[in-house]
């Protein structure tokens, strides 16, 4: 959804309060609020900041925060999942997580919900790899789409089946997804209630 408002500056638009679902700025100074989260979403986004934790975050190689607003390269933008190696994490002057994001995360997900642009979404992808992100992965549930897009600074974006693997090792070293195992966390347990 488009905010109607003129010559709104990134300064100006950081002082807005935040919103449910956030609202992003873009670097032509476009004003758009994101989609809100549907189950598919939700439980996608969960499974990869679980992963992190488990995998990432317990070596000290990385950690996973959703929905974190991150301004960079004249743009603010919320990533559904935004990565940041473990020596690059956002702190403040007392060491623990800053309360502002003036930096590209190292990995950044977007993960596709009913509504949304996935061509959007993945030129969002491609301004990420641009702007300083190392690794940026959309994510589309939706049946008959492209199930996922990995995208790298200065590499045409790479297409990834139900057979292939997400590898994050750029950023986390021996940490790969299986795009099946990822979309087979959408079905519930045989024996699930309804």
């Amino acid at each position: 959804m488009a905010i109607a408002r003129q010559h709104l500056t990134l300064a100006e638009f950081l002082t807005l309060p935040e919103t449910k679902p956030a609202l992003e700025y873009h670097s032509d100074g476009g004003v758009s609020q994101k989609v809100a989260p549907r189950p598919k979403h939700s439980r996608l986004r969960g499974i990869l900041v679980t992963r992190f934790a488990v995998f990432a975050e317990s070596r000290r190689l990385a950690m996973a925060l959703p929905e974190l607003r991150t301004t960079f390269a004249g743009a603010s933008h919320v990533p559904d999942i935004a990565v940041f190696a473990w020596d690059r994490l956002p702190l403040d002057e007392s060491g623990e997580l800053a309360d502002e994001c003036r930096t590209p995360p190292d990995v950044a997900i977007e993960i596709v919900s009913p509504g949304e642009s996935a061509p959007a979404l993945a030129r969002r992808c491609q301004w990420y790899v641009a702007h300083g992100v190392r690794l940026a992965v959309l994510i589309d549930p939706r049946p008959r789409a492209k199930p996922v897009r990995i995208f790298r600074p200065g590499a045409a974006p790479i297409t990834l089946d139900l057979s292939g693997e997400i590898d994050f090792g750029a950023v986390v070293p021996d940490l790969r997804i299986g795009v099946a195992d990822l979309f087979n966390a959408l079905r519930p347990p045989s024996g699930a209630a309804r």
